[in-house]
């Protein structure tokens, strides 16, 4: 049985989603409700509160398929939903990811594929388009900068190794670690990630900056170059916990 249409403003104002968290707080609110904040407004014969719980609904309500969507994903798939709404939405879940990463205490120093991993997958977790990053790191593995050297389509992204190591001379990097998503989940190094870090690998030791390693993260999981013996450090001794340490 459809559930009964009835408008948010004809609701008890403690039952109003924005009402509801100026009085309880942020923690009160459902995912639903939050989402209906988001929307601000459904449409005719549906509230911000049904729309949304069909969009959740939708995505399993799973949040991490939500973020996959794009404007137009959204616009074209909810009636109701415009490039006002579906644009709030996006910004959220960006900030979202935004947020993830700077909660991660820079001055730490990477020492394990996992702790790349963690630091960098709330970015790129949820792209539906690949993008290539690099963390530049000074002698003792601490982060100097992370940042993206380019974005692509779905299947794959075209990087400038000149520009990359610009940057990492200009910051006085020591060492860098080079990331890229697949959007499809697969983990699988194509031929041109291989050529790709064994050129950037190569260059690095002209400069004197060495690639620690290289992550492909697809979804919740990742391939790390140097965990599958695909990257030889000579300069570095890798536990048997796989953590880089210095001789």
């Amino acid at each position: 049985m459809d559930r009964q249409y009835i408008p948010i403003k004809s609701w008890s104002k403690e039952n109003r989603p924005r009402e509801k968290l100026q009085k309880e707080g942020i923690a009160a609110l459902s995912t639903y409700e939050l989402l209906a904040v988001l929307l601000r407004a459904g449409r005719v014969g549906e509230s911000a509160l049904d729309l949304a719980r069909r969009i959740l609904e939708d995505c399993h309500n799973d949040l991490n398929v939500l973020a996959r969507m794009s404007v137009r994903d959204l616009r074209t798939k909810y009636k109701g939903v415009g490039v006002a709404k579906a644009a709030a939405i996006v910004v959220a879940m960006e900030v979202g990811r935004r947020r993830a990463m700077a909660a991660v205490d820079v001055t730490q120093s990477l020492c394990s594929s996992i702790e790349v991993f963690n630091y960098i997958s709330p970015v790129l977790k949820d792209l539906d388009h690949e993008e290539f990053w690099v963390i530049y790191l000074n002698r003792s593995n601490r982060i100097l900068r992370s940042e993206r050297l380019s974005s692509g389509g779905m299947t794959g992204t075209v990087i400038d190794v000149r520009i990359l190591f610009r940057k990492a001379l200009e910051m006085k990097s020591n060492a860098i670690i080079i990331v890229h998503n697949h959007p499809s989940g697969s983990l699988c190094p194509s031929e041109y990630d291989k050529m790709m870090t064994a050129k950037i690998r190569e260059a690095g030791k002209l400069l004197d900056v060495v690639l620690y390693d290289h992550l492909i993260i697809g979804g919740s999981s990742y391939f790390s170059f140097v965990d599958e013996n695909l990257i030889h450090l000579p300069e570095v001794k890798i536990k048997k916990d796989k953590k880089i340490e210095k001789d």
